[in-house]
């Protein structure tokens, strides 16, 4: 199995052109499905459809969450397509297997005036606070992830045209800058990341205070300090300024197939979730608008 995981994975990587993150997640799922094999003393290839429920059921008693759970059923029905086209198998023990029902929660959205407060708070008196207002706006302007964010380079931003292009593995797109978070970007990369980073070949858009590339947790903290600051209860990471700025987008008027674009969704049903505010601002347009209502 280890050898068939290894052809698997360049496969992934260079074949697939899947990002990192994915790529971990893959590796993490399929190693510990290695370990419960080997210690059931199941060859890979040997596997039958009653191994995987029973895996499954192992998974739950450890206290998966159904959406986990789904995640690793996907990664190991990945790995026995792959070697069942490589003739390593005869069937996939997989084929009948399905993946828990999970529940879509509905995301935790920022209202304007919430999202309005959070980008007031940097102050661009300093480094840090130009860097700081410049990311917020941003974050929010995009609607990117934060690992996309973090992993964006000088290069993607076209401060000409106001648009950046985000790249996520083979994927590509691109997404424009309103007003607000193009001059703050500017002004971020004229004043502050010029004076910020140490060595003139660093190539990363954002960069933290000793000038290296910024990280997830050093995002995290951004934004939750700046939560505190405004005052604001609702608990703010990176994905519910994605939230809020997909859910604004729609009560807005915006398409959803460009929304859908913007976010970088393969599947439209994965934005179809922010058509619930949508409806509610439709709600309160009929009563205030319908003579009858």
């Amino acid at each position: 199995m280890e050898r068939q995981l290894k052809y698997f994975f360049d496969f992934l990587e260079n074949d697939k052109k899947l990002s990192e993150n994915t790529l971990q997640s893959y590796k993490r799922d399929l190693k510990q499905f290695k370990r419960y094999l080997e210690a059931c003393e199941v060859n890979y290839n040997h596997v039958k459809e009653d191994d995987i429920k029973d895996y499954i059921r192992e998974l739950q008693e450890n206290g998966k969450k159904p959406s986990s759970i789904s995640r690793c059923i996907a990664s190991i029905r990945s790995f026995y397509q792959f070697v069942l086209k490589r003739k390593k198998i005869k069937t996939d023990p997989t084929a009948n297997i399905q993946s828990p029902k999970i529940e879509k929660r509905v995301p935790n959205v920022l209202t304007s005036k919430e999202v309005e407060l959070l980008l007031e708070q940097p102050k661009d008196v300093d480094l840090k606070g130009t860097r700081d207002k410049a990311m917020l706006e941003f974050a929010y302007a995009t609607g990117m992830r934060v690992t996309e964010i973090i992993s964006l380079n000088i290069e993607d931003v076209n401060l000409e045209e106001g648009y950046v292009t985000c790249k996520n593995g083979s994927k590509q797109r691109n997404i424009p800058l309103g007003t607000m978070s193009l001059n703050a970007l500017k002004e971020y990369i004229e004043e502050a990341r010029e004076v910020l980073i140490k060595n003139e070949n660093e190539k990363a858009l954002f960069v933290n205070i000793n000038g290296g590339r910024l990280t997830r947790q050093g995002f995290w903290k951004i934004i939750k300090y700046y939560k505190e600051q405004a005052h604001i209860t609702k608990d703010i990471t990176p994905h519910v300024l994605r939230h809020s700025f997909a859910t604004h987008l729609l009560q807005n008027g915006a398409d959803l197939k460009a929304i859908q674009t913007m976010l970088g969704h393969s599947d439209i049903s994965s934005t179809q979730i922010y058509m619930q505010f949508q409806d509610e601002g439709l709600k309160d347009i009929y009563k205030k608008a319908h003579p009858r209502a």
